[in-house]
């Protein structure tokens, strides 16, 4: 059945359109919410039937208007291979984060920016579905910015709360810090182009000097990592995710930041292509920085959706060293052993949108359940909630990058192409690609730490408040988003070779590199000409013989089953107190990296008035600043806060003092024209 890509295309934007409309001006909450989710999930539809039509026969989609708003070069779309797949990630996750909203905005009844909400909703997929269909920079930088702007007037849904004021500001100060690099970025490809249409802008590459190409790719990795929230970029994210409503998280950490990592490999490895070898050395260092970091922080963290946002730190910081990777094989005229860094970074992008999304969700639903983000106060969640319990262990266990779950599959590929790196006879290749590989090593096990904390601190063992102790499973919806992501996620898992091979035919697409290099051998995920081999299939069907048998000679023997408490130390009744703590459990690995946390503490002792042996309390308090933050950010948030207020002395109220200012400025504008002329 051939598919009107034009007519569906369209109709995305018309859905988009009409929800955010008809929820602006909604005559009851209900109505709203429901248009809503009707006006984003219809649209998503349309979006993802477009994309999946192009990645189906592999041809472009265009649609220009060079006469809507002719003075800034028109309104171009063009949907590759290499966007489709963006925008199928944007749809897919939008559609379902519609339906869950439905009901996860319930709680928001009744108030005035319900109806707000609706409209930046639907603005928000709206431009993040143009982004990877621009074919101008007229288009893409309105693109990013309505995505921009929407997504933060949604972080500051809940304005009331200081903390959703200050998440907004810094979300607000990084995202229009990346925009203003975007605009010199063009600007220096532009002369050499003659235009401002992507095509043109990819045959001008070409012509311009070293220095502006890496000019401009330096540019383009600033401005694009402050999206994807690589360190030391990164600080909205762990602000604003868990200031966002929960589906907007989703949204946020499984697809708005992976629109960084498209806009990187659209300037790079289309715009560009091979550049010096150092290109991928500072990818690779970022990527490293980012992985360690975010997994680093994330261990440590006690609010779940904080550690989940810190977790996204991670996966693009995994995401990066497969793009690294792929960059510094390419400059060494290695493209089919580049062609597996790009290949595994694709496949992460698409892997972790999906377990990411599954995990934020399942994090609402805690949130609701629970009315807290702190793991402190959890515990237990497992009876009450036994569906999110299962939705939250898939996620995680796929974070972790367990076998056979997806991201298992991507991280062993990005693994192969950071060991890519030992066919090059450089020293410098030869000292950082096992850092690089260790760090990734590294990184693995810590996420498998903080996993294993983030979900039997908050599911297992007893609760730790009255609220856990009464959550229950929300509304139907929700379950059926948490199955859609589950399932994509195992399935991803044991056919990753299909997916690692679909991967390589859009990276060959944009690129325009013949593929040589072996993608899967059914059911065989294979490293570069097959060197390596893993079958996550064959490892789940031999985990479930395995439990099976277990479980059959277990039946067989007739062991009887005697159900007794938990030993409790010789006390005779338990309670939570009696229970691991987020802190406690994270707190041998902050020992071992304390000279990376640097955490303040303090310790104190209360006595009894009168008895100064007899003890009442011992309270011992630690607190850690990122040291990135204080080192980097508050020098400028200090200047500018100085600046400010200098600047502010200007403002006397003096209107003769105004006009002053007015012919200053004028003798000065007069001087420069006369000194330039």
């Amino acid at each position: 059945m051939t598919v009107d890509r034009s007519a569906a295309f369209l109709f995305m934007i018309a859905g988009y359109v009409a929800g955010a409309i008809v929820a602006l001006i909604a005559p009851s909450d209900r109505i709203a919410r429901g248009a809503t989710a009707i006006g984003a999930a219809s649209g998503s539809v349309a979006g993802l039937v477009t994309a999946l039509a192009v990645l189906a026969t592999g041809d472009r989609f265009e649609l220009v208007r060079p006469d809507m708003i002719a003075v800034a070069g028109g309104v171009a779309i063009q949907l590759d291979s290499l966007g489709a797949l963006f925008l199928a990630l944007v749809c897919s996750v939008g559609l379902f984060a519609a339906v869950y909203g439905f009901t996860y905005t319930a709680d928001y009844d009744g108030r005035r920016s319900l109806r707000f909400f609706g409209l930046m909703f639907n603005a928000f997929l709206l431009g993040m579905s143009l982004v990877p269909c621009a074919a101008n920079v007229f288009t893409f930088l309105f693109a990013w910015e309505l995505m921009a702007v929407a997504s933060y007037f949604l972080v500051m849904t809940e304005h009331e709360s200081s903390d959703a004021r200050a998440a907004g500001l810094w979300y607000a100060a990084m995202t229009h810090f990346g925009f203003v690099l975007l605009l010199p970025m063009f600007l220096i490809m532009a002369p050499a182009a003659g235009a401002t249409a992507f095509v043109d802008l990819r045959a001008g590459a070409s012509a311009l000097p070293p220095a502006a190409r890496s000019t401009v790719f330096a540019l383009a990795l600033a401005a694009f990592g402050s999206k994807a929230g690589v360190v030391p970029l990164h600080v909205w994210l762990p602000r604003a995710h868990p200031a966002a409503p929960s589906h907007v998280s989703a949204l946020m950490s499984g697809v708005m930041i992976k629109l960084g990592v498209y806009g990187l490999l659209r300037v790079t490895s289309d715009f560009l292509g091979t550049g010096p070898a150092w290109w991928g050395g500072l990818v690779l260092a970022v990527g490293s920085l980012s992985a360690l970091g975010g997994v680093l922080y994330a261990l440590t963290e006690n609010d779940l959706k904080r550690l989940l946002a810190y977790s996204s730190v991670e996966n693009v910081g995994v995401i990066f060293l497969g793009i690294g990777a792929a960059l510094v094989l390419q400059s060494y005229g290695l493209p089919a052993l580049a062609m597996v860094g790009f290949g595994a970074a694709l496949l992460h992008t698409v892997n972790h949108a999906c377990f990411k999304t599954l995990l934020f969700l399942a994090a609402g639903n805690v949130l609701r359940g629970a009315r807290t983000r702190n793991m402190e106060q959890m515990g237990g969640l497992i009876k009450g909630m036994p569906v999110t319990a299962m939705a939250f262990l898939i996620g995680s266990a796929a974070a972790a990058a367990l076998p056979p779950l997806n991201g298992f599959a991507s991280e062993w590929m990005v693994f192969q192409a950071l060991l890519s790196g030992a066919q090059i006879a450089k020293p410098e290749v030869a000292i950082g690609s096992p850092l690089a590989v260790g760090v990734l090593a590294l990184t693995s096990g810590l996420a498998a730490a903080t996993f294993v904390k983030a979900f039997g601190i908050s599911f297992l063992a007893m609760p730790r408040s009255d609220a856990a102790a009464a959550a229950r499973e929300p509304h139907w919806s929700a379950w059926t988003a948490l199955g859609a992501f589950a399932a994509a996620t195992v399935v991803l898992g044991l056919f990753a070779p299909s997916a690692i091979a679909a991967m390589y035919r859009i990276v060959e697409s944009v690129t325009a590199t013949p593929r040589n290099v072996t993608g899967g051998g059914g059911i065989w995920l294979l490293s570069a000409h097959g060197v390596a081999a893993v079958s996550p299939l064959l490892i789940a069907v031999l985990v479930a013989s395995v439990a099976f048998v277990a479980f059959a000679s277990i039946r067989a023997r007739g062991f009887d089953v005697r159900v007794a408490d938990t030993w409790g130390c010789g006390r005779i009744r338990q309670t939570a107190r009696m229970e691991y703590t987020s802190s406690a459990f994270a707190e041998p690995l902050r020992r071992i990296f304390s000279e990376l946390y640097r955490p303040t503490e303090d310790f104190s002792v209360s006595v009894h008035p009168e008895a100064r042996l007899i003890i009442r309390s011992i309270t011992y308090t630690t607190r850690i600043v990122p040291w990135i933050e204080k080192a980097l950010y508050e020098p400028v948030t200090r200047g500018a806060r100085a600046i400010a207020a200098s600047v502010r002395r200007l403002q006397a109220g003096s209107v003769h003092l105004y006009l002053l200012y007015i012919a200053a400025a004028l003798m000065a504008a007069l001087a420069s024209a006369w000194w330039f002329e």
